[in-house]
C-alpha cells in the first residue's frame, strides 16, 4: 500500500472557456492547436485525431466531487468567506484533476465534474481518476470542507456541439457520487476491472441508483499503490534467441570490463520486462531498476532517483555527489544535466559488477535519454550491465538509439501453449486470433472470458490501444478507421473510396506499416495492395472510435464499391450483406430512416449467402445468415420463402426448440394480418416439427392440416406454399415408411421449389426416399450420377456410404463417411451430424459385422439426438445400437435400448416399431422366452409388411428367422430366410444376400443331419 503520487501538471492551465472538443490541446507542449491542425502548431507533436464530423467514441473516466454540507456552511458563514472558501476549493480541486492529465468539463454549484481522457486518451485514464480522487479527498480537511467523489468509466461521444455527450458514464458517476458518505470515494464496476491491480478498495453493498433498473456495483476506494505491477500468471514460452542475446551482453560487459547498453523494443504487453526477468534470473550480480512514468512533477529523472535509493550510495568524488544530491531533495549547489549524466556513470562504475534496468524509457525526457545514452557509450573499467524497456514509440524520436533488441509476437505454436487445452476449440482459436501472439492480451483475454463466457475485448487493453492510436496525426488515424470498416484485413482502394479526399494513402498506409500497426497481406482483389491489422483488438479499437452514424455512412459506401471492384470475389454475397446490413443496423439503433433498398439489397445478399451454406449442408452458417435477413424483413410484411428457409435449417442445425416458436410466430403473424397462406404454412412447419420434436398424433394431425392447405395453395398459386406442403406430406409418408409415396411427394416439392426460386433440389430427400424403398442399388446410384454435373460432386455422401455398405463395399464407404463426419463436426452439432452418427455409421458396421465400432458410433449418435430434444429419430437410432449391443452379446444393454426406442416410437412410427421388436425378440428368444419372442418378432414383421421399405423388411425376415432357429423350428427359420434372401437380392443388398445364403446353408445342413 503507498500514498498516491503527486504529479503537479507539466501543461499550462487553459483559458477560461476554453472548449476542448473544438481545439486540439497538445498534450506535450499545452499549445492550444486549431481545429484543422494535425500537428503541434507549436512543438510538432502528432494531435489527436477526430472523425470528419468532428465526434468520436471514447472509453473516458468521469469523476465527480461535491461539497457536504455547503448550505449548512451558508447558513452559518458570512457570505464573502463563503465565497473565498469556494474559490479556493474550485482552484483547488481543478489544479489536482489537471495534475492527473485530467480536464474540468464543468462547475455544477458545488460540484466539480472532471473527465480523464478527452482530448486525448491515456491508458491509465481509470488510475489517475482514482489517484486525482484520493488527492482531492486529502486536500478536503486543509480547505475547511467536506466532500464526496464517484468515478464512472464508460464509452461517450466527443466533438459534439454539446461538448461531452451525456451518457451512461457519466451519468452513474454523478450517481455514485451522491451515493458517496462525507470522505468516501465510490467507484463503479467498469472502473475497479481497469485499476483493480493498483488500489485498495472495500466492497460495499449494490447500490440502488435513480434511474438504474437494477442495482449497480460499486467500490469504496480506500487508496492507490504507487505503481502497480503486472501480474505473470502465464509460463514463460520461447524467447530462447532473445534470452541468449541479452546473457551474452552480461558475459561481455564481464569480460571486458565495460558497459554493454541493450533495450528491448516492443510493443505494450508483448513481454519485455518478462523476457529481462526470466534472462536475469541466473546472474548472480547486483540489479537495481527504476522506472520512466507517463507524467507529474519531476518525473525526468524519477527512474535515476529510485536506482540511487537503491544503492544509498553516492560517488566517491565530492563533485559528482553533489551533483546527484540535488535528484534525492538535498541541498546542493546548481548543477547541470551534463553533470548529473557524468555522476550517474562514476556512480556505476563504483558499484560495478552491476546491472541496471530502466522501464519504459519511451516514456523519458529527451534529458532522461542522453543521461542512458551516454551512459552505455561512455562507460568503460568496469563490468555495467544497463538494460531498457521500450515501446517502439522510441525509435521515433531516436532513430539511432543504439543496441534496440525488437520483441516480436509469439508464434502460433506457443501461443497454443499458453492457451492450453481448458477452453473450447472455437473459443481457442478466436483467443488466438484477437491476441496476435501478445502475451499481455492472451494473459487478459483469458481471464475475461472465464469470468464472463465471452471472447471480448477487456476493459485494460481497450485503454491501451485507445492510447496507442491516439497518439496518431489525424490523417493517419482517419486511413486506419476506413480500413478497419472493411474488417481485419482490408484493401487500399477502399481506403481511398472511403475517404476521397485523401491525396495521400500510400504514405499513409506507409506510416502505419512503420509503426506496426498494420502490415502488408495478400491480396483478394487484382490491382489492389492489401494490409491486416497486427492485432485484430487494434482493428476493433479504431473501428469502435467511430460514431455509429459515421460507421453507417461508411458500410454502405463500401458496400457500394467492392460490388463493383469485386465482381469474381467467391463470398461476394456474404461480405455485401455484412456491410448492408451493418448500415441498416445502427441506422436502426440511431433511430434515422433506413431506405428501403438499402433494406432490401441487404436481406437479399444476406439470403443469397446463407442458401449457398445451406446447399453445402452448413447448416449452422445458413441459420445464422437466415436469421439475419429475416430480422431486415419489416414488422408488416411477410417474407415466406426466408421464413421456410431458416426453419428447414435452425433444425438441422439442432435449434429445433427456435424453429418451432418461428414456425408458431409465422402462423400468428399470418392470422394476425389475413394471410391465410402464411398461416397455414406456419401451421404446416409446426406440425412436422412435432413430428420430430413430441411424436405422438402429430402425423395424423399434420396431415389433416395438408389436406385443408392444398386447395387453398393451389388456387393461390403460391410455389412457396406448395413446396412446403409436398416437403410436409413427404415427412409424413417417411414416418409412415411408405417410400413410393415419400419419393412422389419430395418430387411434388422440388419442382414448386424450382418455380419459387429457391435453391433447393431435394436431392438428398429424393434420393433417400429411392434408397429405403424397393428401388435396387444399381439403379438409385446411376440416378445419383444423372443429377450431379459431370460426376463431380458429392452432394450426398450418406446416401452413397448406405448404397455401397449394401454392396459390401465397406472400405470405400467407410472412407467417404469418415471425411464426411470429419467435415460436419467442424460445422458444430447438428441433427445432420447426429444421424450421420446414429445412423449411416451403424448401418454401415452392422453389415460388415464390426458391432463394436457400430456400438461406438451409436453412443455418439444418440447423445448428440438428447442433446438437441429430437425424439423421432432417436427412437430408431435407439433400436439400431441395441442391434449393435446384441451383436455383441450383450443382451442387457441390448434389451435397455429397445426399451428406450420402444418408449419414443410414435404409435405411427413405422421403422420404429419395428426396430424396437426385432432387438427385444431376439434378446428374449437368448433368454428361452420363445413364445414372447415369436410373437413379438411376428408383429414387427406384420408391421413391415405394410411399407415397401424393401431392406429393413428384410432384415426383419432376417431376425425373425434367428428367433424361430433359436427355438428350434429349423424349417420355419428356413422360409423366414428364404423370405429375407428375396428381398436383399432384389434390392442388390449383396453383403447381407451373402450373409443370408450362408445362415440358410447352414440351417439346411442341420436339418439334414
Amino acid at each position: 500500500m503507498g500514498r498516491p503520487l503527486s504529479q503537479p501538471s507539466p501543461y499550462p492551465p487553459r483559458a477560461p472557456g476554453f472548449s476542448l472538443w473544438r481545439v486540439t490541446t497538445c498534450t506535450s507542449c499545452g499549445h492550444q492547436n486549431s481545429e484543422r491542425a494535425n500537428f503541434c502548431e507549436e512543438c510538432g507533436a502528432p494531435l489527436a485525431p477526430l472523425s470528419a464530423s468532428g465526434e468520436q467514441r471514447k472509453t473516458v473516466t468521469v469523476l465527480f466531487c461535491d461539497l457536504v454540507g455547503s448550505t449548512e456552511l451558508g447558513e452559518s458563514t458570512d457570505p464573502e468567506t463563503v465565497r473565498v472558501l469556494l474559490a479556493n476549493y474550485f482552484e483547488r480541486m481543478k489544479g489536482i484533476v489537471e495534475s492527473h492529465g485530467g480536464s474540468v468539463e464543468k462547475f455544477i454549484g458545488d460540484a466539480v465534474m472532471a473527465v480523464f481522457g478527452v482530448p486525448r486518451v491515456h491508458e491509465d485514464d481509470a488510475l489517475r481518476a482514482c489517484r486525482a480522487a484520493v488527492e482531492m479527498r486529502e486536500a478536503f480537511p486543509d480547505l475547511g470542507v467536506q466532500g464526496r467523489l464517484g468515478v464512472n468509466t464508460g464509452e461517450v461521444v466527443t466533438g459534439t456541439e454539446e461538448r461531452l455527450a451525456t451518457g451512461d458514464a457519466v451519468n452513474v458517476a454523478a450517481r455514485l457520487e451522491q451515493a458517496a458518505g462525507s470522505g468516501e470515494i465510490l467507484i463503479g464496476e467498469p472502473t475497479f476491472r481497469i485499476v483493480r491491480g493498483g488500489v485498495e478498495v472495500d466492497a460495499v453493498e449494490p447500490l440502488e441508483l435513480k434511474g438504474k433498473a437494477e442495482r449497480v456495483p460499486a467500490y469504496r476506494l480506500r487508496s492507490v499503490l504507487d505503481v502497480p505491477e503486472r501480474s505473470h500468471r502465464l509460463p514463460f514460452v520461447g524467447r530462447q534467441n532473445e534470452l541468449e542475446l541479452v546473457r551474452q551482453a552480461w558475459a561481455r560487459a564481464r569480460d571486458e570490463k565495460r558497459c554493454e547498453l541493450v533495450t528491448i523494443i516492443g510493443d505494450a504487453g508483448i513481454g519485455k520486462s518478462r523476457l529481462l526477468r526470466e534472462a536475469l534470473a541466473g546472474i548472480d550480480a547486483r540489479l537495481v531498476r527504476g522506472r520512466c512514468l507517463p507524467y507529474g512533477a519531476g518525473i525526468t529523472y524519477w527512474a535515476v532517483t529510485e536506482v540511487l535509493r537503491q544503492l544509498n550510495a553516492l560517488p566517491s568524488d565530492p563533485v559528482a555527489a553533489a551533483a546527484l544530491r540535488s535528484l534525492v531533495g538535498e541541498p546542493t549547489v546548481a548543477t547541470s544535466a551534463e553533470e548529473i549524466a557524468w555522476a550517474f556513470r562514476k556512480l556505476l562504475l563504483e558499484q560495478a559488477p552491476i546491472i541496471c534496468v530502466f522501464d519504459d524509457i519511451h516514456w523519458g525526457a529527451d534529458t532522461f535519454l542522453d543521461l542512458v545514452e551516454a551512459a552505455g557509450l561512455l562507460s568503460s573499467g568496469g563490468p555495467i550491465l544497463l538494460l531498457c524497456t521500450s515501446r517502439p514509440d522510441l525509435l521515433t524520436r531516436r532513430g539511432e538509439w543504439p543496441v534496440p533488441l525488437r520483441l516480436e509476437p509469439l508464434p502460433a505454436d506457443q501461443v497454443d501453449v499458453l492457451i492450453g487445452d481448458e477452453l473450447p476449440p472455437e473459443f481457442r482459436r478466436r483467443v488466438a486470433q484477437a491476441a496476435g501472439g501478445n502475451p499481455l492480451f492472451l494473459t487478459e483475454m483469458l481471464a475475461m472470458t472465464a469470468e464472463s463466457g465471452e471472447v471480448d475485448v477487456p476493459p485494460t487493453l481497450r485503454a491501451l490501444l485507445e492510447t496507442r492510436l491516439d497518439q496518431l496525426a489525424r490523417t493517419e488515424r482517419r486511413v486506419l478507421e476506413r480500413g478497419a470498416v472493411e474488417g481485419e484485413i482490408f484493401h487500399r482502394g477502399a481506403v481511398q473510396a472511403l475517404d476521397p479526399e485523401e491525396a495521400h494513402v500510400s504514405p499513409r498506409l506507409a506510416a502505419l506499416v512503420r509503426r506496426e500497426l498494420i502490415r502488408p497481406t495478400r491480396t483478394l482483389l487484382p490491382g489492389d495492395d492489401a494490409f491486416r491489422f497486427r492485432h485484430l483488438l487494434i482493428r476493433d479499437t479504431a473501428y469502435d472510435a467511430l460514431p455509429k452514424s459515421v460507421r453507417a455512412e461508411l458500410h454502405e459506401r463500401f458496400a457500394h464499391w467492392l460490388e463493383e471492384r469485386a465482381t469474381e470475389l467467391v463470398e461476394l454475397d456474404e461480405i455485401l450483406g455484412h456491410h448492408l446490413e451493418q448500415a441498416c443496423r445502427y441506422r436502426e439503433q440511431l433511430r434515422l430512416p433506413i431506405a428501403g433498398e438499402l433494406r432490401k439489397a441487404a436481406r437479399s445478399r444476406l439470403t443469397a449467402a446463407a442458401r449457398r451454406a445451406a446447399l453445402r449442408t452448413d447448416h449452422h452458417a445458413a441459420a445464422s445468415f437466415f436469421r439475419r435477413a429475416a430480422a431486415l424483413t419489416p414488422a408488416n410484411e411477410i417474407d415466406l420463402s426466408l421464413e421456410v428457409e431458416l426453419s428447414d435449417s435452425l433444425f438441422h442445425a439442432g435449434e429445433g426448440e427456435e424453429a418451432l416458436s418461428r414456425a408458431a410466430e409465422l402462423a400468428q403473424r399470418g392470422a394476425a394480418q389475413d394471410d391465410r397462406v402464411a398461416e397455414l404454412c406456419g401451421r404446416i412447419r409446426q406440425g412436422w416439427l412435432q413430428i420430430q420434436f413430441d411424436p405422438e398424433g402429430a402425423t395424423e394431425r399434420l396431415e389433416s392440416t395438408i389436406e385443408e392447405a392444398l386447395p387453398l395453395f393451389g388456387d393461390a398459386g403460391d410455389h412457396v406454399a406448395l413446396y412446403v406442403a409436398y416437403e410436409a406430406r413427404a415427412h409424413a409418408a417417411n414416418t409412415r415408411a411408405r417410400m413410393d409415396a415419400k419419393a412422389e411427394a419430395h418430387e411434388r416439392a422440388a419442382s414448386h421449389a424450382a418455380l419459387a426460386g429457391l435453391p433447393y433440389k431435394l436431392l438428398m430427400a429424393r434420393a433417400r426416399s429411392r434408397l429405403a424403398g424397393p428401388m435396387p442399388v444399381s439403379e438409385l446410384l446411376a440416378w445419383i450420377d444423372e443429377q450431379e454435373p459431370g460426376g463431380a460432386a458429392e452432394p450426398m455422401p450418406e446416401v452413397r456410404v448406405e448404397a455401397l455398405g449394401m454392396l459390401g463395399r465397406f472400405e470405400e464407404a467407410r472412407a467417404i463417411l469418415a471425411e464426411h463426419r470429419a467435415a460436419q463436426a467442424e460445422r458444430g452439432r447438428s441433427i445432420d451430424l447426429a444421424g450421420t452418427l446414429g445412423f449411416e455409421s451403424v448401418l454401415l458396421e452392422l453389415g460388415a459385422g464390426d458391432y463394436a465400432a457400430a456400438v461406438s458410433f451409436g453412443l455418439e449418435g444418440c447423445s448428440l439426438y438428447e442433446e438437441l430434444g429430437e425424439r423421432s429419430y432417436l427412437s430408431g437410432a435407439s433400436a439400431l445400437l441395441g442391434q449393435a449391443y446384441y451383436g455383441l452379446g450383450e443382451l442387457d444393454e441390448a434389451e435397455t435400448w429397445a426399451d428406450r426406442s420402444r418408449e419414443l416410437a410414435a404409435s405411427d412410427d413405422v421403422l420404429g416399431q419395428m426396430l424396437w421388436r426385432q432387438v427385444q425378440a431376439k434378446v428374449l428368444a437368448r433368454r428361452g422366452a420363445g413364445g414372447e419372442a415369436e410373437r413379438l418378432a411376428r408383429e414387427a414383421l406384420a408391421v413391415g409388411e405394410l411399407t415397401d421399405m424393401l431392406h429393413f423388411l428384410a432384415l426383419a425376415y432376417a431376425d425373425l428367422a434367428e428367433v424361430l432357429e433359436l427355438e428350434g423350428k429349423l424349417e420355419e427359420a428356413a422360409e423366414a430366410l428364404e423370405q429375407a434372401l428375396v428381398r436383399f437380392e432384389h434390392k442388390e443388398s449383396l453383403a447381407q444376400a451373402a450373409r443370408v445364403r450362408g445362415r440358410l446353408e447352414s440351417l439346411r445342413a442341420t436339418s439334414a443331419s
